[in-house]
């Protein structure tokens, strides 16, 4: 076979390859989209008939313990606990886990909240680093509040299973201490815990945002507003696209992939009977609902995971490329680790729906798509070098998917604010709409070469270390620096 045949038939077979690949992928978003807008509308009109003062009065109502690990957190420390402290549910606890804090974190908390070691059964059914003390206050006021003190695990997963360990319900709800969460949190997540009579829930999320740029006071969040600066406003777009159009969608048939691990409630029992976090993964939320997806499966559990639409917790996204970089890095090299680590799941009919639909779709078009963007490109480039690029077909190829790219964005955002107008202007839904234009050409490489990046470490082995990260902090004049070598 000639050299120039050899490479048309390449070509041939790589861009009908790709365009199944496409094809399919954007078949899937249609899906989603249609089943979350069919998600979204039921939720809000059951909804509009709950009266959550039951819940507050109901003896009914489950034990919920709130575990937040903390490391290195005395610019924010105080208020942030302080809002845990005061959200609105009849019956839970706030566990703050000190992970070897080398600030003045836990003595800043000592002396806010009359703290006091107290001889506690420490059941260590989850292996932790060793645990020091615990604390509790001495004033009646703060008698809700836990505080754990332990050497520094290196992982935010340690800290979280040490939450585990101390706590009291059959519930957790599993928080970043630095994140700002609604009042009626603990009421909304519970909610379907309490509703649902013939399947196990064994997780439930929220939807996430960016907490930057947004007006908060005393630990609460006060005005939500569109991010000013450019990449937390990027990830605010795909905060609002993963959650509201593809998460909500994956619950409908209960495919849920995931639950952040910024803000989710556990089924404990479930949690602790599956292994807890793995502090050795850099994807600990995936890794854990993975496992307990697999646990429930290996004991016959009719289980069920969902998410619920509402916007109820806030986070400070990452507004440095360096900062970022690392996120999605590691985040890339949690999924590598979490396929290679469940492999005997992949396309494994014993496992149902997670064998058979969660972990290829994460495989085939989670994992594998910055691959393919990326070889893409180098094809492309290959293929305008040589000559042998047919224009008009490429010309409407990209339309077609930038314009595909732009329509699911925007649905999302549009839909998003017409059902819980987040957003106080229309200005700022304008301005976010217009950034979803530059999302495919300012953005997303970005994703696909810090994916590639993490693939990369993930296959050399290589030690991975958050470094500091700045940010800019809820209320801060100016940015402090948070190492987070320890917690992620």
């Amino acid at each position: 076979m000639k050299t120039g045949t050899y490479i048309e038939a390449v070509g041939e077979f790589y861009e009908g390859a790709v365009f199944i690949y496409g094809t399919t992928l954007l078949i899937i978003y249609a899906i989603l989209a249609m089943l979350s807008l069919g998600a979204v509308r039921r939720f809000n009109k059951l909804d509009k008939h709950i009266d959550y003062n039951l819940l507050l009065n109901s003896e009914l109502t489950p034990g919920v313990s709130v575990i937040a690990p903390a490391f290195n957190e005395a610019l924010t420390i105080i208020e942030n606990v302080h809002s845990l402290l005061n959200l609105n549910y009849p019956n839970y606890e706030v566990i703050i886990v000190n992970d070897g804090s080398t600030d003045n974190s836990l003595e800043l908390m000592i002396k806010e909240f009359d703290l006091a070691e107290v001889d506690f059964a420490y059941n260590e059914r989850l292996k932790t680093k060793q645990v020091r003390r615990i604390l509790r206050s001495t004033n009646h006021a703060f008698s809700k509040l836990v505080v754990v003190d332990k050497i520094n695990g290196k992982a935010k997963a340690d800290a979280s299973n040490a939450g585990i360990n101390v706590s009291s319900f059959d519930y957790f709800l599993c928080t970043d201490v630095d994140s700002i969460l609604d009042r009626d949190t603990i009421m909304k997540l519970i909610k379907p815990v309490m509703d649902e009579n013939r399947k196990r829930i064994i997780a439930i999320g929220a939807t996430l945002r960016m907490a930057n740029s947004c007006v908060i006071e005393q630990g609460y969040m006060q005005r939500v507003v569109v991010p000013r600066q450019l990449l937390p406003r990027f990830q605010e777009i795909e905060y609002i696209r993963s959650f509201v159009m593809g998460k909500m969608g994956w619950s409908v048939i209960n495919c849920v992939p995931n639950v952040s691990g910024g803000l989710g409630l556990f089924d404990k029992e479930i949690a602790i009977n599956a292994g807890g976090y793995d502090p050795l993964s850099f994807g600990e939320d995936m890794e854990l609902v993975i496992r307990m997806m697999t646990y429930c499966v290996n004991y016959e559990i009719d289980y069920s995971i969902r998410y619920i639409p509402v916007t109820l917790c806030w986070t400070e996204g990452p507004a440095t490329l360096k900062v970022y970089g690392r996120q999605r890095s590691r985040w890339a090299r949690g999924l590598a680790q979490l396929m290679w680590a469940h492999k005997k799941l992949l396309f494994n009919p014993r496992y149902g729906r997670l064998g058979l639909i969660v972990m290829p779709y994460n495989f085939v078009f989670e994992l594998l798509a910055p691959i393919v963007e990326a070889l893409g490109i180098i094809y492309y480039i290959v293929i305008i070098i040589l000559g042998a690029i047919n224009w008009e077909y490429a010309k409407v190829l990209l339309v077609f998917v930038y314009s595909y790219a732009i329509m699911i964005s925007t649905l999302s955002i549009l839909w998003d604010q017409l059902t819980y107008h987040t957003y106080k202007t229309w200005r700022e839904i304008i301005i976010l709409c217009l950034t979803a234009f530059f999302e495919m050409v300012a953005y997303h490489p970005l994703i696909v070469f810090y994916s590639i990046k993490g693939y990369f470490n993930f296959i050399a082995n290589r030690k991975h270390s958050w470094g500091n990260m700045q940010r800019q902090g809820f209320g801060q004049a100016g940015p402090r620096t948070r190492a987070i070598t320890a917690n992620s």
